[in-house]
């Protein structure tokens, strides 16, 4: 999707209308993510890391999604091999979305981890879009790989519109690790 504003927009009610809804949600998610953090912050301590998330990848897609999906999320390690997770990212739908996840470390190498994860993501407007919604809320579960900082998050599809999902990013240690 072209997110920079051009002439050509001028021309096209749509563009203009999608080119400022996603800033709004934009601006949206950046509050969002500053109020997790300042949320989150004392009732757990500071985070141990941010994902930066990237984008994504639907394999088998049989309608069009947007994978370029900018987002941050702030992670707190807990006993256990447990990690908890909040964050603001643009969803595949081009809006603004905020997701909590818990995922169990199963395996650890030297530069390589491996980890289940489930969740809950809120898709405002996009309920009906999601077969397994609940209203506007998705629940998530999936793989997550980590290889040094990066990382890719592996989610099964609905088998109607997507086989499987492949999302991205990298992570930066926060404080000591």
């Amino acid at each position: 999707m072209h997110l920079a504003f051009t002439p050509n927009h001028l021309d096209c009610p749509e563009r203009l209308e999608r080119f400022l809804t996603s800033a709004r949600h934009t601006r949206l998610m950046l509050r969002v993510i500053a109020f997790l953090m300042i949320v989150a912050g004392p009732a757990m301590s500071g985070p141990d890391r941010v994902a930066i998330h990237l984008g994504s990848y639907h394999a088998g897609a049989s309608v069009e999604f947007e994978e370029v999906n900018p987002g941050v999320f702030l992670s707190w390690d807990r006993a256990n091999d447990v990690t908890l997770s909040i964050g603001a990212f643009r969803n595949s739908y081009g809006r603004g979305s905020v997701a909590a996840t818990a995922a169990k470390t199963f395996y650890r190498g030297k530069n390589t981890a491996a980890s289940v994860f489930a969740g809950l993501a809120h898709y405002p407007g996009n309920g009906n879009d999601i077969r397994h919604a609940i209203g506007d809320f998705v629940p998530l579960a999936g793989l997550q790989l980590h290889y040094r900082r990066m990382f890719v998050n592996v989610m099964p599809g609905d088998g109607d519109t997507v086989d499987a999902i492949f999302s991205f990013g990298v992570t930066v240690p926060l404080g000591t690790q």
